[in-house]
């Protein structure tokens, strides 16, 4: 249990109505001060959200979880770096995991799957100085209440479409909050196997087989058999292990055992 006199993740919360995005503010916040560690921006509605690599986050206004938090994480080394990945993912995995009895997965690399659904995804932005991470931007974008998505992300859902209840945004919030900051604490304390150990216990088709594409579009079977130090799916297939970066393999779909 943490003291509350320890908190400091939402101590700053720089709350809008409507921004083209939180972490593109948080960037700028960054370029022109020192914001305290912790500090975070929330919107009910982003006119520009963004996912992993030029992907766009699209939300409904005033339904769901849009946030960014300012970390200066100097003590992960950057061949460290993606141990703060999957302790950010954590986090999300663990808030959504205490409103509701289904598995809650974490999706490589930051995708939140309950079931087959996914119900949120992070974005994390950093900056290096030297061999140490200067800080990091952790973007999330978290469906909660809302209730219909767009057909082309016929795969997406919300913690109400999968409860059929609606959520406290501030409750949920807060919550997170203390999720975050149990994982943050834990990578200062050097807990990297039992972060990293956590995030293969809590991961989509880990050690289940599935049918995956490349980006030429070639299909292919194989078997999720971990993440290496640089943070690249491992996948076993008919030619061995191979490691993949992002954007460099997608999965088809998970092959059910009978």
């Amino acid at each position: 249990m943490i003291n509350k006199n320890t908190h400091f993740i939402g101590k700053v919360l720089l709350a809008f109505d409507t921004i083209s995005s939180t972490n593109t503010y948080a960037l700028e916040l960054l370029s022109k001060s020192e914001p305290k560690e912790g500090t975070v921006i929330t919107a009910s509605y982003q006119t520009e959200g963004r996912g992993q690599i030029g992907s766009k986050w699209t939300s409904e206004a005033g339904k769901n979880m849009m946030m960014s938090i300012i970390l200066y994480p100097s003590f992960v080394s950057l061949k460290d770096q993606f141990v703060l990945n999957q302790a950010c993912a954590l986090a999300v995995r663990d808030t959504f995991a205490a409103y509701i009895n289904h598995e809650v997965y974490v999706k490589w690399p930051n995708d939140i799957y309950i079931g087959q659904y996914k119900v949120a995804g992070l974005l994390l932005q950093s900056a290096i100085s030297g061999q140490k991470l200067q800080y990091c931007v952790v973007g999330l974008g978290a469906n909660v209440n809302q209730g219909a998505f767009p057909s082309e992300i016929p795969n997406a859902s919300s913690l109400y479409n999968i409860t059929g209840q609606k959520q406290d945004l501030d409750g949920l919030r807060d919550t997170f909050f203390h999720q975050l900051e149990l994982r943050y604490f834990q990578l200062k304390a050097k807990q990297y196997d039992l972060i990293k150990a956590d995030y293969l216990r809590h991961m989509y088709g880990f050690g289940q087989q599935g049918i995956f594409e490349r980006p030429d579009g070639v299909q292919f079977t194989g078997t999720i058999t971990g993440i290496n130090s640089h943070g690249h799916l491992l996948l076993k297939h008919d030619m061995g292990e191979e490691a993949f970066q992002l954007k460099q393999i997608s999965l088809v779909s998970l092959v059910l055992k009978h």
